[in-house]
């Protein structure tokens, strides 16, 4: 099977990573297409990855670029398209979608936010899609006929137990010798992101002195390509190292979604500072069902510092989150094992699917 993945993000890579390993073993033909965003190309080359950027350089944030930016992946996507001829198109962007209800090619649509959230995005997607592929969680809103909802995390694609082995390691190269806090910063530019708001510098200070006064070294990881603040705390790091970094912190502080789950998956606590809070399917199940990650909402600066000082008061922190992980491991799939055969059996799948949900229990377990 001829297969052409687009990401436009690190976290929709880092999803079929794993899978991507596998069908290349099975002799599919993968054509993996990228835009620049964040570390998304950094994270190919290290894996080896042939992959085509058909957007160089990050747009801005505006509407009109970002409506630009669309049509030109429009006019990128389509001579590549008819160049390769692939059986099944797969990705976020409305792109795929598109030109694959255009060019009558198998496709599907990989998400996992609610249609709240990126109701923008869904509305110029789902009406082409065939398929919505998502954490069963999550609100598709009037798309639920499309919908295929499995019972799981994409982050679970890359950092369930099955897959991803923490190696502390890894902080030796970083000179990374004391425990730590880590602090995600998000540029929030995404289309969905206008309007909302995180952690800004004046309280980003606050945090940074509260944690370094109960002993604590402090790692910022930001997508900003030249940040103004806290310049002595930056990591600077390979970005296939993070997750081990990741892995390995006390705590997570961040405005950053994608980044709070992951961290549920690794069963490291969280707190997110964000205008997302209360929003996303995904992180509410992660939050009042399993207990992995806990949302701020803006404005509420002291509430935020408190909740930090009291996770950091719990003698057995590590051991109480990993215990949460792993009664929420016991009761998701292995994403990838689904994953790998959803896509090499699509549209065929789609239709076991609908017929029995139950199908995708046969992918549980973890692997010893």
């Amino acid at each position: 099977m001829k297969i052409l993945f687009y990401f436009a993000h690190p976290a929709q890579y880092l999803f079929y990573r794993e899978a991507l390993k596998i069908l290349k073993s099975k002799k599919h033909s993968i054509v993996i297409l990228i835009k620049t965003k964040d570390v998304l190309q950094d994270l190919l080359i290290n894996d080896g990855l042939p992959f085509i950027n058909i957007l160089p350089k990050e747009r801005g944030n505006t509407k009109f670029l970002m409506l630009l930016s669309f049509l030109n992946r429009v006019f990128r996507i389509l001579p590549i398209l008819l160049k390769y001829k692939p059986d099944l198109l797969i990705g976020t962007d409305a792109t795929i979608a598109q030109l694959g209800f255009l060019l009558r090619i198998n496709r599907f649509t990989v998400i996992e936010d609610d249609y709240d959230v990126i109701s923008n995005l869904a509305s110029i997607t789902y009406p082409f899609t065939q398929t919505i592929l998502c954490p069963a969680v999550c609100n598709v809103g009037k798309w639920d006929n499309k919908k295929i909802g499995y019972n799981g995390y994409m982050k679970l694609g890359y950092l369930h137990a099955n897959v991803f082995k923490s190696d502390r390691n890894i902080l030796k190269k970083y000179n990374i010798t004391q425990n730590y806090i880590l602090i995600r910063l998000s540029r929030l530019i995404a289309h969905h992101d206008i309007g909302m708001k995180g952690i800004n510098n004046d309280l980003l200070k606050k945090i940074i002195d509260n944690i370094s006064k109960k002993g604590y070294q402090v790692l910022i990881s930001t997508e900003e390509a030249n940040p103004l603040h806290s310049l002595n705390n930056l990591l600077k790091i390979n970005p296939s190292d993070l997750h081990h970094i990741l892995s390995n912190a006390t705590l997570l502080i961040s405005d950053s979604q994608s980044m709070s789950v992951e961290a549920a998956m690794l069963g490291v606590p969280s707190i997110r500072y964000s205008s997302f809070v209360g929003k996303i399917s995904v992180l509410e199940e992660l939050e009042h069902i399993y207990g992995l990650t806990f949302g701020v909402q803006i404005d509420n600066d002291a509430y935020l510092l408190a909740k930090i000082d009291k996770l950091l008061n719990i003698n057995n922190l590590r051991e109480e989150f990993q215990l949460k992980r792993a009664k929420m491991l016991s009761e998701k799939i292995d994403v990838t094992s689904f994953l790998v055969w959803f896509t090499e059996n699509y549209p065929k799948s789609r239709q076991i699917m609908k017929a029995n949900s139950e199908y995708q229990f046969k992918f549980s377990g973890l692997k010893k």
